[in-house]
């Protein structure tokens, strides 16, 4: 405690431009309900702790909320203090100039010298530090209930399509739904996003971190349509609009075997005492070309210029507590995500499937097969992610269109926003 003490009492002079301000903040985040929200809650308590005045806006609902309340403060004059954002909206928001710039917080701290080197280029879009990131998530993990897949006589985790397909059809046969879903847009991305990388992991760069039109008519992607229309076949007609925490709850209580979400669904097992090996499994989702694969996702936090040295101040405070070890492992544990930080010590508190994602991501950097999510706003402009959203979704909750339609609909989709 007495080197953050000292860092942030130093930057606080140089940021605030005054030691007698009082740490303020307002957090506008999306983060508000389950493990997310109770893992914002730590974040308040250690700002108070600090000595600060915590306030948080809580959006409901997925990135284009928060987005469109930042717009809404910005033309109002008041853009707050801190945002969670990621991927190319920090580079957009920070083309705008309205960004804090928290180079000298970062380097006192040596921040260059603890971040995962892959969100180092997001965090710091034009060479400045202007984001915090609070953690790394895989988005590419399949779950599965350990009593499901024993009653479909299914013997292992399905590493292939191939070998998934064969595994729902024993589901099938059994009685169980195969697969526990709800659809909403960026549910089925999600499901999607693991579908194209795990079958052409080429097809997905081109495709959905590129937005390149003519790949997205091309076979390999009307190939992976083909695939999400047999998973949604697998799936209960119930699933439009249901929650991702009922749909893992399905699995929790073995009503379906296999569940595909990112990796904070940690932190809902966590909650209903569900214990890796004896009640779930976790593993990567298919993928056709052997390896290790890694769909990678980050939380962050933007910071905005501020006149008032109060909230100047709640910057220092808050970015230096998101990087700081403490945080980085309280925040991940409740979240299911893994420190940013790559010092931190997960030897203690963290699940097996985190340690596992920590050590897969080693392996996805060695062997080149790291991605950033599509699904998760890490990769193309948010009005191509929107386009590509609204095309995969249309195509789950419509029975009669066909995989060409849906490909040639999402090229045609981007094209028209280019």
């Amino acid at each position: 405690m007495m080197r953050f003490s000292a860092v942030a009492a130093a930057c606080v002079v140089a940021f605030a431009g005054t030691a007698l301000a009082e740490p303020k903040t307002n957090m506008l985040h999306q983060w508000d309900v389950g493990s997310d929200a109770a893992a914002i809650a730590k974040l308040g308590e250690m700002f108070e702790a600090r000595g600060g005045t915590w306030e948080q806006t809580s959006i409901a609902g997925h990135t284009a909320n928060t987005l469109a309340k930042l717009r809404a403060d910005v033309v109002a004059g008041n853009a707050p203090p801190a945002v969670q954002l990621k991927g190319p909206e920090i580079a957009e928001w920070n083309e705008t100039g309205m960004t804090a710039n928290l180079d000298e917080l970062a380097a006192a701290e040596g921040w260059d010298d603890v971040v995962a080197p892959e969100l180092i280029a997001v965090m710091k879009p034009a060479g400045s530090w202007v984001a915090a990131p609070m953690n790394i998530h895989r988005v590419n993990w399949m779950w599965a209930s350990v009593a499901a897949m024993e009653q479909a006589g299914i013997a292992g985790m399905p590493k292939t399509w191939e070998e998934f397909n064969a595994a729902c059809e024993k589901a099938e046969a059994a009685g169980l739904i195969c697969i526990a879903h709800g659809s909403f847009d960026w549910t089925d991305a999600t499901t999607f996003d693991s579908v194209v990388y795990g079958m052409d992991i080429d097809l997905y760069r081109k495709a959905f971190t590129e937005a390149d039109p003519e790949v997205m008519r091309s076979q390999g992607m009307i190939d992976a349509f083909a695939q999400l229309r047999k998973m949604v076949n697998w799936m209960d007609p119930g699933n439009p609009g249901r929650p991702w925490d009922a749909s893992l709850a399905m699995m929790n209580n073995d009503e379906a075997v296999f569940f595909f979400m990112g990796d904070w669904a940690i932190g809902t097992l966590n909650a209903n005492n569900q214990v890796e090996g004896t009640d779930y499994l976790c593993e990567q989702a298919p993928v056709d070309w052997g390896g290790t694969g890694y769909i990678l996702n980050a939380d962050s936090i933007v910071f905005f210029e501020q006149t008032e040295p109060d909230y100047v101040e709640g910057q220092t405070l808050l970015a230096s507590l998101i990087l700081s070890p403490e945080f980085q492992t309280i925040f991940n544990q409740a979240k299911g995500s893994i420190p940013a930080r790559m010092d931190v010590d997960m030897s203690q508190g963290f699940t097996p499937c985190q340690v596992k994602s920590q050590e897969d991501l080693a392996k996805s950097i060695e062997e080149g097969t790291l991605v950033r999510s599509m699904a998760h706003n890490m990769t193309v402009a948010q009005k191509f992610r929107a386009a590509m959203m609204e095309t995969i979704t249309e195509f789950v909750n419509t029975p009669e269109m066909s995989p060409e339609e849906a490909a040639n609909l999402m090229a045609d989709a981007v094209e028209a926003e280019m």
